[in-house]
C-alpha cells in the first residue's frame, strides 16, 4: 500500500535565461524579457512528493518535520533571495530554467531520501507555469 506525501514551501530568487555560446541576439530572440542583463525574480512554489509504504510502528510514509528540515536545509538556504545566476555554484554553467532548476533540486534531495521512497519535484515558476521532475 503506497501513499503519497507533500510539503509545500516557497523561495525567492532572481535569475537570467541566457545562453553563453549564443549571440545577444539570437538569447533575445529565444529568452525576451527572461533575458534582462540586469535579471528578474520570481516567488518560486517548490512542492516535494515522496511516495512510498506507510511505517507500520509509525504511521508515516515519511517524518514531514524531517522533510521540512531537509528542504530548508538543503534548498531554501541554498536558493532562497539569490541571483541563481551569480550566488549559487549549481547555475554558473546551467540555465537557470525552471526545468534545471527542479532538476538540480531532485537531484540535492535525492541524496538525502532513501531511495524506497519515489521523490517527485513540482516547480511553479509563475501561478500558470509549472514543472516536475520525477528523475527519469
Amino acid at each position: 500500500m503506497k501513499v503519497a506525501v507533500y510539503r509545500k514551501e516557497h523561495f525567492n530568487a532572481a535569475h537570467r535565461l541566457y545562453n553563453p555560446n549564443w549571440s545577444d541576439e539570437k538569447n533575445q530572440m529565444i529568452f525576451g524579457k527572461c533575458n534582462n542583463p540586469h535579471y528578474h525574480g520570481h516567488n518560486y512554489e517548490l512542492i516535494v512528493k515522496l511516495v512510498g509504504e506507510i511505517d507500520p510502528d509509525t504511521g508515516y510514509v515519511y517524518d514531514m518535520k524531517i522533510l521540512s528540515d531537509l528542504i530548508k536545509e538543503n534548498v531554501l538556504n541554498r536558493f532562497d533571495h539569490k541571483n541563481l545566476n551569480l550566488d549559487t555554484d549549481e547555475f554558473r554553467t546551467i540555465n537557470p530554467t525552471a526545468e534545471n532548476i527542479a532538476v538540480v533540486i531532485w537531484n540535492i534531495l535525492r541524496k538525502k531520501i532513501d531511495s524506497k521512497h519515489e521523490l517527485i519535484i513540482r516547480l511553479y515558476e509563475t501561478e500558470r507555469n509549472f514543472v516536475e521532475y520525477n528523475g527519469n
